[in-house]
């Protein structure tokens, strides 16, 4: 990679840290630090067949799809056993979404279609009427609708020409919810706030903004990942007003002191207050030269007809070691990761020997955060 791309990659890291750290000092809403306890999704799972697919669904020895035609089939007083059901335009498919909280019946979700059995393709099958369950057994939501197969298959004679996945699908709203999931934030008199990155201090400092903004102690940290909350509203419109106004409070969160290196790209990202101890770094670089000449080696006249005597190839090796000054650097204490880029800037540092410095410093226990190298 070109030195000056790389160095310009380091100064736009640096800037995004800049805006990463005052929007940190500048405070987030508790919202975005995490969640209430209850505000989860739910994944849900059916069985399900595709039809209308063009010779390219499962075929005879899938035995499961022709059960599932013939007991189909059935429910519109067609009577055929499964060894009579025999259509390459049919396919045996699992059906999956995400329902996200607090949906309400008729709300709609995305749901993804995936093969089960020997189709080769999906590409322009329609879903039939699935059901789909969640881990309680219950039917939460209905999936229906034609696919979207973001790639294909075609065969000929031996011939294949086949892009991306053509046994998964997808049916954007496919899905209508049909019952929605029983939700509390409330339990025993207390709402739970968990934190989605845990740390003790940020934890602490969530319950104390939100006693300072509501004027009572009603939130006490629980651990590092979790805020108690005393819900004493007497109604539900109270509870939901409270949990709002705790939602848009701004909290400083702590950051964890961490270095991130990728070596792919030659960028380096600090996050957190990243700090150095006083410390030292020498760069050197050897170079080592290893020649070989092959020399041809011709009997002269003199040798006569003798057969002992034959031309011979004779190699020459030459080595030779360059070894460059070795630049060092000196940080004092209290010094940044914005000083060492700088430093080793100067010095004309390659992104493999940064790496390797970071983790020198590491290693001798003057760089006091977390080295994440990807």
């Amino acid at each position: 990679m070109n030195k000056d791309k790389w160095w310009s990659r380091i100064a736009m890291g640096g800037a995004l840290l800049a805006l990463a750290v005052s929007l940190a000092q500048a405070g987030e809403r508790i919202k975005d630090l995490g969640r209430f306890n209850g505000w989860r999704d739910n994944q849900l799972i059916g069985y399900g067949l595709v039809t209308g697919l063009a010779g390219s669904g499962d075929s005879s020895r899938s035995q499961m799809t022709q059960q599932s035609m013939a007991n189909l089939l059935k429910e519109f007083e067609v009577s055929l056993g499964p060894d009579q059901v025999n259509s390459r335009n049919v396919a045996a498919v699992m059906v999956t979404a995400n329902m996200p909280p607090l949906l309400e019946p008729g709300a709609r979700v995305d749901v993804t279609v995936t093969s089960i059995g020997d189709a080769r393709s999906l590409l322009g099958g329609s879903l039939l009427q699935t059901p789909l369950k969640g881990l309680d057994g219950q039917v939460y939501a209905l999936a229906q609708g034609a696919l979207s197969v973001g790639g294909y298959r075609y065969d000929s004679n031996g011939n294949m020409v086949q892009k991306n996945h053509p046994t998964v699908g997808q049916i954007p709203a496919g899905g209508i919810v049909e019952q929605a999931v029983a939700t509390s934030f409330i339990r025993n008199g207390m709402a739970e706030f968990l934190l989605a990155a845990p740390d003790f201090t940020t934890s602490e400092r969530v319950a104390q903004a939100i006693n300072r903004k509501l004027g009572r102690n009603l939130a006490s940290p629980l651990g590092a990942g979790k805020v108690g909350i005393r819900a004493d509203a007497p109604s539900a419109a109270g509870v939901t007003d409270l949990l709002s106004r705790i939602e848009a409070i701004e909290v400083t969160p702590d950051e964890r002191a961490r270095v991130v290196v990728n070596e792919r790209t030659g960028t380096v990202v600090a996050g957190g207050n990243v700090m150095l101890s006083a410390v030292t770094v020498v760069h050197g670089d050897l170079k080592i030269s290893v020649e070989t000449d092959y020399l041809v080696s011709q009997p002269s006249l003199l040798a006569g007809g003798s057969r002992e005597i034959r031309t011979a190839v004779v190699p020459q090796t030459r080595v030779t070691a360059q070894e460059s000054p070795m630049p060092g650097i000196n940080l004092k204490g209290s010094s940044t990761i914005a000083d060492l880029v700088a430093a080793l800037n100067r010095i004309h540092a390659s992104p493999r020997d940064v790496i390797a410095v970071l983790q020198a410093i590491r290693t001798a226990g003057a760089l006091h955060a977390e080295l994440v190298i990807q």
